[in-house]
């Protein structure tokens, strides 16, 4: 249904077609298997208990007229921090945050610009046939004029070379990092961890590379850059839904519960540990806790109730007192 809706407004935005850049029909292509692959992932995701409990709490959570009222900017200042900035990230590491944020905006920024043009969505007209006047048209109409020698025509022209040049230093940075350190290297899995980060390098290379082509060399070995871009393209666009970048689709779902237990928080619904008494968490996010468990049938749920050093002390008193006693 996602595919056929996709098809339908490619069909619809390029005003049946005629917008359409038959040499940009592979990467429509693959767009339509990416929205299939997405969906139906994002389906198998949200039907796991603890996945699908911690969604519907979140459009709980985002609809509420309540939550609004008592935080009206605790979503957006979320949106900002938590999907744009990623500020959780620089707990972490510095270095981390900096490299995954110059790849989240130029991936951003590559996405803005190659999905409406290839889908005929976006596009570049001259009156002249040759510039240097340019119209730019969203689903036909006209939106802005501009010379394609000043700054403004520079950086339309450019926004994907701008996006490569951001995700070059980025995704190295991973990938070095991978290669480097023992604790990434110990759990990584070459297809998983290795390849998302290996496509972009390539896709940001090539794209540049066929700038320079054009520029430099007038146009020499385009071709062949054209298609191996394309190829790089095609496969990280099918490869989405089932790699490491599927966490680009659920991390928006986050926000729901991050709000979900903002929101707890202000009305101090702070649970503590049965054993030592510290908080733990919110209280509706420990009773959300429990009734996944219990839909998993665990049978321990109550568990849920005690803080994570009193679980590893509960669990060392019962490996003492039921195990050991068997050695007596």
């Amino acid at each position: 249904m996602v595919s056929v809706l996709l098809i339908l407004a490619i069909v619809l935005g390029s005003r049946l077609l005629e917008n359409f850049d038959s040499a940009l029909l592979p990467y429509a292509v693959a767009t339509v298997f990416l929205a299939f692959g997405v969906a139906y992932r994002y389906m198998v995701w949200v039907s796991a208990p603890g996945a699908r409990r911690l969604f519907n709490q979140g459009w709980r959570s985002f609809f509420s007229v309540a939550n609004f009222r008592k935080a009206p900017t605790a979503l957006p200042r979320m949106i900002a921090t938590y999907l744009g900035f990623q500020k959780f990230l620089g707990a972490r590491s510095h270095a981390r945050w900096a490299a995954h944020q110059l790849i989240f905006w130029g991936c951003v920024l590559a996405a803005l610009i190659t999905f409406p043009l290839t889908w005929g969505w976006f596009t570049f007209t001259s009156g002249t046939g040759s510039g240097p006047g340019y119209e730019m048209r969203i689903w036909g109409f006209k939106i802005i004029g501009f010379d394609s020698l000043d700054v403004l025509g520079w950086l339309m022209f450019h926004g994907l070379d701008i996006a490569a040049v951001l995700v070059i230093p980025g995704a190295s940075y991973f990938l070095w990092r991978r290669m480097k350190d023992r604790g990434a290297i110990t759990g990584q899995r070459f297809a998983y961890d290795l390849v998302p980060l290996i496509a972009l390098i390539v896709i940001s290379v090539t794209g540049l590379l066929l700038t320079f082509s054009s520029v430099f060399l007038h146009g020499g070995g385009y071709e062949f850059l054209a298609v191996l871009h394309m190829v790089s393209v095609v496969f990280t666009l099918i490869y989405i839904p089932f790699g490491k970048f599927f966490h680009i689709v659920q991390r928006p779902a986050a926000v729901g519960m991050q709000l979900f237990k903002y929101t707890a928080r202000q009305d101090r619904e702070v649970f503590a540990c049965r054993r030592c008494e510290e908080p733990i968490d919110t209280g509706p996010y420990v009773d959300n806790l429990r009734g996944t468990m219990r839909d998993l049938s665990l049978g321990f749920d109550e568990w849920a109730e005690y803080c994570p050093r009193c679980k590893r002390v509960l669990r060392g008193s019962a490996y003492l007192s039921q195990v050991k006693k068997g050695f007596k």
